[in-house]
């Protein structure tokens, strides 16, 4: 990331100091101090109060408290300053993807969450991906890819859901926990197979993408069909997508189908946030004891082979089944909880590594002129 122009009323003196201690302060997500980062937006002065004005380029707004408590901390050392107050702001940038494919109105970045067999979770991650990013403060969209097995409906409880068209060209999405989603699912039974063959499929979710009217949105989670066949393929060449995660679970009849998925975006030129490892261990309810039923370290290792981050591990839970099952999936069911922290800290990890792998547009940052 490059630096923004700092809006600066502080003294000279108080400046230096003040934007030196601000250097000392890295960010765990981004790995670079916060006025390289361009966090960092204004410094003010009122009396021996210091106004500072952060933005950040992805969601943490569950860590903003521990993080203005920190730098109100390390200011304090400075004898001109007595208080601190701290105006944090999100503004997620743009991300230009690879390829030809137009962008999506209204829609600033696609996140594609993919795996390489069925079976290991995707879809429950997808959307406890897509609210946790909304947890965190951001605008977040969800589209059902799964052609042949949509679940958003069921997962989001917005079954009976039809879409509607107000202007006779684009389609309504269904809201439902904060989330704009729309899925093929809303157009057909739930006991009604969708016998289509790759390209008719394929070509039915890039318009039910573009024809869809998405309120202005930071992200739009794409839950992908597993396998990386025709449809996949398809997919990622057609839509606009800025980056890719791949979930498994440790098996390795599981990772050596991720490692297929990773490098199908990789041919496409797709860049990989990362992989989350579903399913990696269970606590004993009883005993409180680990243990891992599917083994350990497929997805560290794949990761560390692929040289991409593990977003994280999340567990083999009842809760997590039964909260989608009912329409009510965990990081809505118990947001203070610990599974809703684990995927709110990979939902950080995933919004961040979008802003490290490329590079951010349209973010314009208004010069102070003195």
């Amino acid at each position: 990331m490059s630096p923004n122009p700092i809006q600066n009323q502080l003294p000279e003196a108080l400046s230096g100091q003040v934007l030196e201690i601000l250097a000392q302060q890295i960010d765990p997500y981004l790995e670079q101090n916060l006025v390289e980062a361009g966090i960092v937006r204004s410094l003010d002065i009122d009396g021996r109060c210091l106004k500072l004005g952060l933005a950040y380029p992805y969601p943490c707004q569950s860590k903003y408290r521990q993080r203005v408590m920190g730098l109100t901390n390390a200011l304090a050392k400075l004898e001109a300053i007595e208080e601190v107050e701290c105006e944090i702001d999100l503004q997620v940038p743009a991300i230009t993807a690879a390829g030809q494919a137009p962008q999506v109105k209204g829609v600033k970045n696609i996140i594609a969450v993919s795996s390489g067999k069925g079976g290991v979770g995707k879809s429950t991650t997808a959307i406890n991906l897509a609210l946790a990013l909304a947890a965190e403060g951001a605008r977040v969209g969800v589209l059902d890819a799964d052609i042949h097995g949509p679940s958003v409906p069921i997962m989001l409880g917005v079954k009976e859901f039809q879409p509607v068209s107000t202007d006779g060209k684009t389609m309504e999405p269904a809201f439902a926990h904060g989330l704009a989603a729309m899925s093929i699912g809303f157009m057909v039974s739930e006991d009604q197979a969708t016998v289509w063959r790759g390209p008719m499929a394929a070509g039915a979710l890039v318009q039910l993408l573009n024809e869809t009217n998405w309120p202005d949105l930071d992200y739009l989670v794409i839950d992908m069909p597993p396998g990386t066949g025709d449809i996949q393929l398809t997919l990622s060449q057609q839509v606009p997508v800025a980056g890719a995660v791949v979930v498994t679970t440790p098996q390795d009849i599981a990772t050596a189908d991720a490692r297929k998925g990773i490098t199908m975006f990789n041919k496409v030129n797709i860049p990989v946030l990362g992989i989350v490892e579903n399913m990696s261990y269970h606590i004993c309810s009883q005993c409180g004891s680990k243990e891992h039923p599917f083994g350990s370290g497929g997805g560290q290792a794949t990761a560390e082979r692929y040289n991409v981050p593990l977003l994280g591990d999340l567990p083999l839970n009842v809760a997590i089944r039964e909260a989608v099952d009912s329409g009510n999936p965990t990081v809505v069911a118990d947001p203070e909880g610990e599974l809703a922290s684990q995927y709110k800290s990979i939902a950080r990890k995933t919004a961040a590594a979008l802003v490290t792998l490329s590079e951010p547009s349209g973010l314009e940052i208004e010069i102070c002129e003195e």
